[in-house]
This record gives C-alpha cells, sequence and structure tokens, in this order.
C-alpha cells in the first residue's frame, strides 16, 4: 500500500535521484564513451550500449527498490490489518486470511524487457502488493501489480490486478476483461505532479465506488486461466498489450457477435456521438477514428481524459474492421464561399474514408451524419459499392422524435394509433405523413392524408421544429437511438436518409428521409405512404433539387 503514512517526500528523492544518475550516465556515455566507474573496483571503464543499458536499468531498480519499499514496508508493519489479502472461504461472502502472504506482499522488483503489439520494445520493472478498500461496511485487500517502465517516472505504471485463485475479476468502467486498469489518474499523468502514492489513492477511491474483484464460481474458472497467460507473457517477454490505447484486448463475448461500432470525425458532433452511444450501455467496442482534416480538436483531448476501456482512439481505417455500424460524420470545413464547392470538399473528404470502410467492413452499416446528410449519403452509397439498404443517413430522424412528442402532448391519440413522420430533404422544404396503427408490424400501412386540424396542427409543429436547431448533443442522441436499433436488430421505423429511387414517382437516384424498419442489416423495409398533391409535389421537387446537385459534383 503506498498511501496513509507513506513519507511522499522520501519517494520524491528516490525518483529525483534516479532521474538525475539516468542523466549524467547518458550524457557522460555520450561525451567520452565511458559509464560510471566500476561499482565494486572503483575503476573506470568502456562500456558498450547494451551494458550502459544493463548500468542504466540497475540503478533505477536500486533506487526505486530500496527506498521506495524501505517506505511500503515500514507502512505496511504498522498498519498490517488493513492489508490481510481475503481469499473466498467457500461461503462466498466470508473472506479469511492467510498468515503467509505476509512475508510474500511486497515481493522484491523483477526486472525484464517487455516487446508491444506497436512493435517497441521497454524495460519493466515490477511492483506487487495489495491496497484496501472498503465495500458496503467490510474491508477488502486487493491485490495489484505496476509495471514501471524504463522512462518511468516521466510515463505512468501499467497497472493490473492479481487475483488469486479464489477471485475472478469483475469488469467495469475501470477495469478491462484482462485485469489490465484504467484510471483518469494515468491518463493525465504529469511528473512531478503524478506519484505512485496518487495512483493509489486513486485507484482505492475507484475501486470503493465500483469493486474490481468477486469470489470466484465454477464458470468463472476458463477466464482465470485467460488472465493468468497474459500476465505471464508480460514477463516473459512477450506481450500483446497496446501501450498507448486502453482498450480490451481479443475480447468477444462468445455467445453473440461483437457489437462494434466505429465513430469517424473530430468535434463536438462526434462527441456528442460516442458518449450518447456508450450511454445507451450495448456496445461492446467503439472505435473513434479522428480524421485530420476536422478542425476542431479540443472535444478529441477532452474524450481522452475521461476514456472508458471500451474506447479506442486511433487514426487507421482498419482498426474499425468488423463493425457493426459505422457512423461517419466527418466535415472538410471549407473556407469556399460557393455551397456547391464546400459539398466538394466534403465529396473529397469522403473519398478517404469511405472506401477504406467499406473495404474493412463489407457487412456493416453506414450511418451518414455528415452535412448535407441527404447528398452526403448518396456520395457514400456511391463510394462504398455497397447495396443501398446498408447505406443510411440521419436524415429526419430527430425532427420525427421530436413531431411525435409534441402531438403525443398536443393530441389524445394513444401510442401507436397514429404515428408522425418528416420525410424528404432535411431542410425546410421537408413534409408532415400521417401512418395509421402498428405500422412497425405492417410495413404496407399507408399514410392517411391529413384533415384540415391535422393540417394546422402539423404546421404549427413544422414551424416549433424549425426553431429548435440540431445541436450536437441532439444529433448524437439521434445518431445513438439508430445504432441502438442496429446493433439489437429491433426493427423499428426510424425516418433516416435512404434510397428513394422510384418512390412518389421520381426515378433518380436521390437519397432523403422516408419512414424505414430498421435492423442488423439496415434498411429491412420501407413504409409505402401517399400524401396529397401539394405535399407531393414539395418532395419531387426537392428530389429534383438534390438530383441536380449530385450531378454538379465529381465523385
Amino acid at each position: 500500500m503506498l498511501q496513509g503514512g507513506m513519507r511522499t517526500a522520501d519517494v520524491a528523492r528516490a525518483i529525483n535521484c534516479h532521474v538525475r544518475t539516468v542523466r549524467r550516465l547518458r550524457q557522460r556515455y555520450r561525451e567520452t564513451g565511458r559509464t560510471a566507474d566500476h561499482p565494486r573496483s572503483g575503476r573506470p571503464r568502456v562500456t558498450t550500449p547494451a551494458q550502459d543499458r544493463y548500468i542504466r536499468i540497475s540503478h533505477l531498480r536500486d533506487r526505486l527498490t530500496f527506498d521506495i519499499r524501505r517506505d511500503i514496508v515500514s507502512y505496511v508493519l504498522n498498519d498490517w490489518d488493513r492489508f490481510k489479502v481475503w481469499t473466498d472461504d467457500g461461503t462466498g461472502d466470508n473472506y479469511s486470511t492467510q498468515e503467509h502472504y505476509k512475508s510474500e506482499m511486497l515481493k522484491p522488483f523483477t526486472y525484464g524487457s517487455a516487446s508491444f503489439n506497436d512493435t517497441s520494445q521497454k524495460d519493466l520493472l515490477k511492483l506487487t502488493g495489495t491496497i484496501p478498500v472498503n465495500y458496503q461496511g467490510r474491508s477488502y485487500n486487493i491485490p495489484i501489480q505496476l509495471w514501471l517502465l524504463d522512462s518511468y517516472p516521466f510515463t505512468p505504471p501499467i497497472c493490473f490486478l492479481m487475483p488469486t485463485p479464489e477471485m475472478v475479476i469483475w469488469e467495469g468502467k475501470h477495469v478491462d476483461s484482462q485485469g489490465r486498469i484504467y484510471l483518469p489518474y494515468l491518463k493525465d499523468w504529469n511528473y512531478p505532479k503524478s506519484t505512485i502514492i496518487g495512483l493509489i489513492s486513486e485507484m482505492i477511491q475507484k475501486f470503493e465506488e465500483d469493486p474490481p474483484l468477486r469470489s470466484k464460481s465454477a464458470k468463472d474458472d476458463q477466464d482465470a486461466a485467460k488472465i493468468q497467460t497474459v500476465l505471464s507473457k508480460i514477463s516473459g517477454g512477450v506481450s500483446n498489450i497496446n501501450l498507448h490505447s486502453p482498450t480490451k484486448v481479443n475480447e468477444q463475448k462468445t455467445n453473440q457477435p461483437l457489437r462494434k461500432v466505429t465513430v469517424i470525425g473530430a468535434g463536438d458532433l462526434s462527441i456528442a456521438c460516442v458518449t450518447s452511444i456508450l450511454a445507451k450501455g450495448q456496445v461492446d467496442k467503439l472505435i473513434f477514428i479522428d480524421t485530420p482534416e476536422s478542425s476542431n480538436k479540443g472535444g478529441t483531448s477532452d474524450l481522452e481524459m475521461f476514456l472508458s476501456p471500451k474506447v479506442e482512439i486511433c487514426t487507421d481505417f482498419a482498426a474499425s474492421a468488423g463493425s457493426m455500424v459505422v457512423a461517419v460524420m466527418a466535415n472538410a470545413w471549407s473556407n469556399e464561399q460557393s455551397y456547391l464547392n464546400v459539398v466538394q470538399a466534403n465529396v473529397d473528404l469522403f473519398r478517404t474514408i469511405i472506401p477504406n470502410v467499406a473495404r474493412h467492413n463489407p457487412n456493416g452499416v453506414l450511418l451518414i451524419a455528415s452535412q448535407p446528410v441527404d447528398i452526403m449519403t448518396c456520395v457514400a452509397w456511391k463510394l462504398s459499392g455497397l447495396p443501398p439498404n446498408q447505406v443510411i443517413g440521419i436524415g429526419c430522424n430527430l425532427d420525427s422524435q421530436r413531431l411525435q412528442r409534441l402531438l403525443s402532448n398536443s393530441t389524445k391519440l394513444l401510442p401507436g394509433e397514429k404515428q408522425a413522420w418528416v420525410i424528404g430533404e432535411l431542410s425546410e422544404n421537408n413534409v408532415i405523413a400521417w401512418s395509421g396503427a402498428d405500422i412497425s408490424k405492417d410495413n404496407q400501412a399507408e399514410v392517411i392524408p391529413g384533415s384540415a386540424p391535422l393540417r394546422r396542427l402539423t404546421d404549427r409543429a413544422l414551424e416549433i421544429l424549425k426553431g429548435r436547431g440540431h445541436r450536437s448533443s441532439s444529433v448524437g442522441l439521434s445518431v445513438a437511438d439508430v445504432v441502438h436499433s442496429i446493433l439489437l436488430d429491433q426493427r423499428h421505423v426510424h425516418s433516416i436518409s435512404t434510397l428513394a429511387k422510384g418512390w412518389c414517382g421520381f426515378n433518380a437516384k436521390v437519397f432523403f428521409s422516408l419512414p424505414c424498419v430498421i435492423g442488423a442489416s439496415g434498411v429491412i423495409d420501407k413504409c409505402k405512404i401517399s400524401l396529397e398533391e401539394e405535399e407531393a409535389d414539395n418532395i419531387r421537387k426537392s428530389a429534383a433539387s438534390l438530383h441536380s446537385i449530385l450531378e454538379q459534383l465529381t465523385v
């Protein structure tokens, strides 16, 4: 345990001494080819780079081992009752102590070299111990393992749980399935403000809120074996741990496909989508691909600070492979004054994104939220080569949800009796269509043309919707709503942008919003609807405008 009675001043002196020693050794070797005098004979010697590395690591091990362990041992022996390891005694809740663990509790530092999956190699020192955690009125001692890199204290430790044979990891916000620990303190590590003591203090606080271990049942035996395999790989010098990206490693549920989602973009909208999707709680893994063309990078930094083990931030489109949904909201933010030139800049950006995404996700659903959404959804479909049911835009889903909420508060219609949808282009040219009951069960239901009272009601609703706008947070919730339907194959009806060729007598290949049944494969069916002639004419004019713009773009 590294908190409470530990002397932070001693730890700081040890670390500072180590830093000065390493710097002095490196400087001396660069200038003269010599390192420190031999520790026993006192005679100077010329060393090779490998010998210099050994001396550097020896100083690190000796300084940290002696000074830090001295303080830890002193504190532990003065308050031993808080540091007894707990194990299951067979009752499931009661835990007994193992006195023999006292001598094993602070094992000596061990040294080794580990190869990470980004091909880099790091020299590691290992510190093993337990931390006391109070949960529901009881005190438990959680065994942990800290791996210190050769760049410590300028880089944070790599932290793992070390469950005993009677324990199993309880995966949560700060712990993945293989026992790796993720904390905001590690993300924000900043020497000299950040210390081992501060790290352990936050670890205790987070574990008291969300316990990382529980007593093991028979079905957990295989999981424990996998964890030990991962840790043994590190100790043996080989690891598939990603040093820079705090994500779960090789995790997949056995009873269902991995619910993987990729979000591509940057800025407030992308961050809102990521947080909204995570809030739904149905995603197993979320890849956030940060596009360099986007102008707002502050949101990505914020996301990194509060990263969960489910999220990986990267720039490689290959990381999206196997996604059920790929949500694209990248925008080029061109300085061009012409609307057509602005849209063309987005098309140029899509040429670098969509083919790569489609190649890695031939069975996934592309969900487009870039603006203008109907045009960009059509562009994405053409660039991807995917079937039209797998390429959809967020379209009028948000406005439709808002409309239904407004109408439910203004009328006495029961849920399911009638539903209203905002359809057409995502602009002021969209219209409201009314449908009959149980549209999600009968995909051939026709829209009932609006009567005069309904027309007045929908006109008022449209005016209200126009004044609300589309804030990033609201669009993020709308994207998460559609993603949720796809991940769970719910087959709910959403007014999303889809290929509308042949609808309402318009035969061009354009995309605009129609009520569609959405499932794991994208658009399962479109709802057949009919409109009054004036509304249908507005839709045709809007479709012609979209087609005209598409004809002028270089896709």
